[in-house]
């Protein structure tokens, strides 16, 4: 009894105080659609967690923009200004770069989940369209931020980097070229790019967050990927205030408590200045989201003149996902029914993965055309394989041998903590074991020790199975309890415990 009136007293408190804030402000009233209850799940909201990093960032670019000085002369005077004498400014800095690189995370997590669920399918083609747009200026931010403390690594990597747009037809790298760099000189390129990451990105980003809004608004959250019916309990909707946003608030505050804690723990360090002849002694390395493009650049077949080839196999890589609503034209949403869309996606996220990974490990080496088809040709056909191989074996002898009843409704969300560590867990274990395999096959082109060799491979493979699994455990997980899946799993669980 104590406890029910202890939870009672809670609920009114919590109650009075929305209702406190809906009449000063009227937060109740129908401004935004309401949300279904089955969307109610951190899966759903991965968006709204990039837009919570976007703020975060916002904030603390602030802080830092009042002491930082975009000029050659004092950039990494001032950010070391930052670091060793304004209170809290390690933290600062560190919590800004952690975001950023969570921002970039989220925003790539999020499109592949909606690559997954169909997203892009009739009518949210122009949504789409307009969400990678607001991806590409997230990776505008890494690379315009990237150059600011002005270290020999940020200056270098960037160097790199707007080397490769000169690389360009004239045309289209003249007028990057002006855009990005300017005059030409370093303290034209250092002002050019601090007015993008500060001025012409963050606006560009609220436009595109403003349209994507308001075409969320008119077509609403996107139903469950097969396509079944749910429940009614789930097709409940549900209030965006207070509801909704009490939920989004929670994840708002565990993704910034998880932000603190990581900048805590691992602050920050600061390379040293940027000369030339410190430039001239370091192996260049772009930022970990760039890596894989930076990866194709370094294979061999498109060394010297034909570095323009790789760029416009990038280009295309980048057209591919911007027009992918006119690409994918299907009716169906059902994952049931794309199988080979599927299997593209767990091999377009693998191999994005496995460049990064490998860049990592080879930096500065050319990488021999054979090497790299024999890499990427390889994880191609080992996720093609083996996801197939899971998708049948899910889709198929399930849905055939399962009895099928609609007595037992299963629940649409499920939120125990021990599903998401086991995936978290699974993901991490075939993510580090993708560095194996190239790892592995590195070792075989270079030379190495038998035993050494089998026993990575063993372990290659077994982590590329980890990562396969952990991507159809995510989407079973997600969305798939909505249909008939989850009820067929749960009529044969009852069956077989009846026959116990």
């Amino acid at each position: 009894m104590g406890d029910n009136a202890s939870g009672d007293r809670e609920r009114g408190a919590l109650a009075r105080l929305t209702g406190w804030f809906d009449s000063r402000l009227g937060l109740s009233h129908q401004f935004l659609r309401p949300a279904p209850n089955y969307s109610l799940s951190p899966f759903y909201w991965l968006g709204a967690l990039t837009v919570v990093a976007f703020v975060i960032q916002g904030v603390t670019g602030i802080v830092l923009a009042l002491y930082y000085v975009p000029s050659p002369s004092q950039a990494y005077s001032s950010t070391l200004y930052i670091f060793n004498t304004v209170s809290y400014g390690r933290f600062l800095e560190t919590i800004h770069l952690y975001t950023a690189y969570a921002m970039i995370m989220l925003a790539f997590m999020h499109m592949m989940r909606g690559y997954f669920v169909s997203v892009h399918k009739k009518p949210r083609e122009v949504m789409w369209m307009v969400g990678m747009g607001m991806g590409f200026v997230t990776l505008g931010f890494g690379f315009t931020g990237y150059l600011l403390p002005w270290t020999v690594v940020s200056k270098s990597a960037t160097d790199v980097g707007v080397g490769m747009v000169r690389a360009l037809p004239q045309s289209v790298a003249s007028f990057l070229n002006f855009l990005i760099v300017g005059a030409g000189d370093d303290a034209g390129e250092l002002l050019r790019f601090y007015n993008l990451h500060v001025i012409v990105l963050p606006a560009v980003l609220l436009v595109l967050l403003t349209l994507k809004m308001y075409m969320l608004e008119s077509h609403g959250i996107s139903e469950p990927m097969t396509g079944e019916e749910v429940g009614e309990r789930d097709q409940k909707l549900v209030p965006i205030f207070p509801d909704v946003t009490l939920y989004l608030l929670q994840l708002a505050t565990i993704f910034g408590a998880g932000m603190l804690l990581i900048s805590a723990l691992f602050p920050l360090t600061l390379p040293a200045q940027f000369s030339p002849q410190l430039a001239g002694q370091s192996v260049v390395q772009p930022e970990w989201y760039f890596l894989w493009i930076y990866q194709i650049l370094k294979f061999s077949i498109f060394e010297g003149k034909n570095l323009p080839y790789a760029l416009g196999v990038v280009t295309i890589i980048f057209l591919v996902l911007i027009f992918l609503p006119f690409i994918d034209r299907s009716s169906t949403r059902k994952i049931r029914d794309r199988p080979r869309y599927v299997a593209l996606g767990a091999i377009f996220a693998a191999e994005v993965v496995a460049l990064a990974v490998w860049g990592l490990l080879t930096p500065g080496q050319t990488i021999p055309n054979t090497q790299a088809a024999l890499v990427l040709g390889g994880i191609a056909i080992l996720v093609a394989v083996v996801s197939l191989g899971i998708y049948r074996l899910i889709f198929g002898r399930m849905l055939r041998n399962m009895p099928m009843t609609k007595s037992i409704p299963g629940p649409v969300q499920s939120r125990m903590i021990w599903t998401n560590a086991s995936f978290v867990l699974i993901l991490l274990v075939g993510t580090l074991s993708l560095g194996t395999i190239i790892n592995s096959i590195v070792n075989l082109t270079l030379g190495g020790y038998a035993i050494t060799l089998l026993g990575q491979l063993i372990l290659s493979l077994l982590g590329l199975f980890c990562s396969v699994l952990a991507a159809t455990y995510l989407l079973y997980r997600l969305d798939l309890g909505t249909g008939r899946i989850r009820r067929r799993i749960k009529a044969f669980e009852v069956g077989w415990r009846g026959k116990q």
